[in-house]
This record gives C-alpha cells, structure tokens and sequence, in this order.
C-alpha cells in the first residue's frame, strides 16, 4: 500500500495499479490495433491568468482525472512562477498517473531541487522507484520523506509495501506498524489502490493480509484484525494456524466471532 501526497486541497492516493486511461480504437482490415490518444477536455490556459488561477484550474482538472489539462494548467503556471516547487510536485503527480514514470521522476526531482524539505516530493520519488520496482530506491526515498516528517502514516506505509516487496517481513511489519499507530485507519484509506495491486504471487497478498490482521490485533482492534484475518483464508494464506500461537491473537482468541470465523474456515477465492 502505498501513499502519494502533496500541497493541494485535493488529496490524492496512490498505492497500486493505475488503469492508463487511453481507449482503443477498432481493428482494422489488417488487424492492427490503433491506441486512441488521450482527449484533451479544456481549452487551452488562458495567458492572463494568474498563478493561483492556473494552480487552482489544474487541481481542480486533476480532481477530475483530466490529468493532460491538468498539465497544461500547471506547465503555464510554472512558467510564471518557475522557482514554484509544489507545482513541479503536482505535475510530477500527474505525469505518474499517466505511467509516464520518467516525466514524473523528473518533476519529483526538479521539486526537491527547487525546495530541499519537501517531503511530498522524495515520497513521490520513491512512488515511481515502486511502481517500477526499484524497491530499494524507493525505500531510500521514503526514509528521506520521514526524515522530514516523522508522524506522517502514509510515508511509514509506503516505506512498509517496499519492504514487504523485497520480502523484508521484519522491516515491513514494523514500518507498517508506526502507520497504524499514527492512522489505525490508514490501511482502510488504500483498500482498494494497495499494495496487493504490486504483489508477485497470491502467497504473498494472503501473507500480506495476515500481516495487516496481526497489527489490528496488536492494536485492540478486533473487527478489522477479523476482516484481514478472514482476507487472509480467502487468498489461501497457507500459515494461518499460527492464529492459534502468535501472542499478538491472544486477546482475539477470547471472540467468539474468532471462534466462528476459524470453525467456518472461509474457502480460498480463486485467482
């Protein structure tokens, strides 16, 4: 699971898979597929328009997942204001939407240049390493994000994928740790876009999921340790009689839903 962050009054996530938003068009006699390009839904910015004018129309455009108009807006907003490091950021954000990873890498490196303490950036950075599996490249971006902000859950959650990527449980389990700590609702914001999207094989999102199970129960949490718990035996989590001996399920083990959930045994969901 991993988090992309910013400036912006428009929060966006990104941990997963992300569909490239292109069509396609018909076959021909030749049977050769053409790749539609993108639309373009905006006219293009207009000159007079101020910085914030043009920052705010790109946020709202990539709210919308228009993120070509959206680089328009910003790219005019950057050369009004080419030392703007938040911009540069919300470009890179945009270009890594678009799997464009090299554009967007070299945004997030033009906004660190531009300012050193951003952490959204090298955060971003270590988003692209991810996506493009450099997995130790990415966790050296998140520990530099986390050097400057400490308590942020989403930068301890995406250094945790990375680890878990490289199967490095240990590291994974105590980085995921402190995001469950600073947001117990961390792994609920990413659900859907999370780090499963970048699993290698269906053992390692059930471990995953047990993983995450194991956490929620540490924390006192039993509805959602019950929730990962039982995503665990759907994916066909093969160590799940360890519920029974791991410490952290102590308390769990007193539920009678623990009980229930164990004695119905929910069946693997196929691939």
């Amino acid at each position: 699971m991993f988090l992309l962050r910013f400036h912006s009054v428009l929060p966006v996530v990104l941990l997963g898979f992300i569909p490239f938003p292109v069509g396609f068009a018909q076959a021909s006699t030749t049977d050769q597929i053409q790749i539609a390009p993108p639309m373009r839904q905006m006219q293009s910015p207009p000159k007079d328009a101020s910085v914030a004018e043009l920052e705010k129309q790109g946020d709202e455009l990539r709210g919308q997942k228009e993120y070509l108009d959206a680089i328009d807006y910003y790219r005019a907003a950057q050369t009004k204001a080419p030392e703007s490091a938040a911009v540069a950021n919300k470009m890179g954000i945009c270009e890594l939407m678009l799997q464009r990873y090299k554009e967007a890498g070299k945004e997030f490196e033009q906004a660190i240049k531009k300012d050193r303490r951003l952490a959204e950036a090298y955060n971003n950075l270590g988003v692209v390493d991810y996506e493009r599996r450099k997995y130790g490249a990415a966790i050296k971006q998140y520990k530099k994000a986390l050097e400057i902000e400490p308590d942020s859950a989403s930068f301890h959650s995406n250094l945790g994928a990375a680890y878990f990527a490289r199967k490095e449980f240990e590291h994974a389990s105590q980085s995921y740790a402190e995001a469950v700590r600073l947001d117990p609702e961390i792994f609920e914001h990413t659900s859907h876009t999370g780090i499963a999207a970048q699993m290698a094989s269906p053992e390692d999102r059930a471990h995953y999921d047990y993983v995450i199970a194991k956490l929620y129960a540490k924390m006192g949490d039993r509805d959602r340790s019950l929730q990962y718990l039982r995503k665990a035996m759907e994916d066909g989590y093969k160590g799940v009689n360890e519920v029974y001996t791991d410490p952290e399920f102590a308390e769990l083990r007193k539920d009678a839903r623990f009980a229930d959930l164990m004695k119905a045994k929910p069946p693997a969901i196929p691939e």
